[in-house]
C-alpha cells in the first residue's frame, strides 16, 4: 500500500494547523513552510473543509483553521476518507479485475490481511500522536512563538 500524494499533503496541512492554533493560517503560507504546491495544497484543504476537519473564512483576514481536536482526529480513518485506491493487486479492484485465476487464488485473502493490519496500526493513533514533538516541528516549519508550546499531546 502507497500512500497518495493528495494524503500526505492533508496530513502535513493537518500538523501545521494543530501546530498554529494562535490565529487563522493561510494555504499559501502552508505551502510555502513545507515547500509545496499552492495548488495541489488548495484541493487538499478543500476535501479537508467537507470533511469538517478544517474551517474555513472567506475575505481579508481570512484563512483556515483546525474545526477539531488533534486527539479526535483518527489516522486511519482519516486514510480511509482520503485514500481511493486499496486494490493492493488486481483481483482487489471494485470490478474484481481480470486475473484468471482470481476465483480460486489464495493470495487475495493475504493481501487484504496485509492491508487491513496497516490500517489497524494507523487506527491505532491519532493527530495528535504525531505532535509530541510540537516545539521541534514547529522549530522546523518555522512557526514564531512556539519555542515554550512543550507537548502538545
Amino acid at each position: 500500500m502507497r500512500m497518495t500524494q493528495h494524503s500526505d499533503y492533508a496530513l502535513r496541512l493537518l500538523v501545521f494547523l494543530a501546530l498554529r492554533t494562535d490565529r487563522t493560517c493561510t494555504v499559501s503560507e502552508i505551502a510555502e513552510a513545507y515547500g509545496l504546491s499552492r495548488h495541489h495544497l488548495l484541493k487538499v484543504a478543500l476535501q479537508l473543509k467537507n470533511l469538517g476537519l478544517v474551517d474555513s473564512l472567506r475575505g481579508r483576514s481570512g484563512g483556515i483553521n483546525l474545526a477539531v481536536d488533534p486527539a479526535d482526529i483518527n489516522i486511519g480513518a482519516l486514510m480511509k476518507s482520503l485514500e481511493t485506491d486499496f486494490a493492493l493487486v488486481e483481483c482487489m479492484k471494485p470490478t474484481g479485475g481480470n486475473c484468471v485465476i482470481s476465483p480460486e487464488c489464495r493470495l487475495k485473502g493475504m493481501f487484504h490481511e496485509a492491508l487491513e493490519a496497516y490500517l489497524d496500526v494507523l487506527r491505532a493513533y491519532s493527530l495528535a500522536d504525531a505532535l509530541g514533538n510540537g516545539p521541534a516541528l514547529a522549530a522546523l516549519l518555522e512557526i514564531p512563538g512556539t519555542e515554550n508550546l512543550g507537548s502538545l499531546n
